[in-house]
């Protein structure tokens, strides 16, 4: 099976600048759904994403941003423990 972007794309049409990114017709959208409340619950949720995601806003990025930044550490853990076939485990408890 083919893999489906999950990421917006830029809306273009020749030398026109009019117009905003918006989700390939070809993207999963029941997985984007999914992954965005996955990335909210994070939030409330988790301390550090919740950490990462106020730092994010007061740097003066956009909310959506800051939560599409929260969406990729999701992402990127998910693919991380398949990959090493092995639960999560948070290491800053740890450190010190």
């Amino acid at each position: 099976m083919e893999a489906l972007p999950i990421s917006p794309f830029e809306y273009s049409s020749g030398s026109s600048i009019r117009g905003r990114n918006r989700v390939n017709p070809l993207a999963d959208k029941k997985m984007k759904s999914l992954l965005h409340l996955l990335a909210l619950t994070s939030i409330r949720h988790d301390p550090e994403h919740k950490l990462y995601y106020e730092r994010k806003k007061e740097e003066g990025k956009h909310s959506l941003l800051a939560l599409n930044n929260v969406k990729c550490k999701l992402v990127s853990r998910i693919f991380a423990v398949i990959k090493r076939e092995k639960p999560y485990v948070k290491t800053h408890q740890f450190a010190n």
